[in-house]
């Protein structure tokens, strides 16, 4: 991907899913994170589908640079300030 997604939040989305499919944002434009609301239409971006098998806590990535999409690696910590 050559553009790079905002930044949504400087830290992960804890939080606690039951089984389902659920639709991780990659853009960080999304009024509904850590997941997807469309509003990445018209950019080179879509969202990443998660398959959640049993219930358990997760750590979704809020800066959307993570190595592991969709979820933390700690990027966020070594991102530049913006401003």
């Amino acid at each position: 991907m050559g553009k790079k997604p905002q930044i949504a939040q400087r830290s992960p989305y804890v939080m606690d899913l039951k089984p389902g499919t659920y639709y991780w944002c990659r853009c960080g434009r999304s009024k509904d994170q850590p997941f997807c609301d469309g509003s990445h239409k018209g950019t080179e971006f879509t969202p990443v589908e998660v398959e959640i098998t049993e219930a358990k806590r997760v750590a979704f990535c809020g800066c959307k640079h993570t190595g592991t999409q969709p979820f933390c690696d700690g990027t966020h910590a070594k991102l530049p300030v913006q401003g």
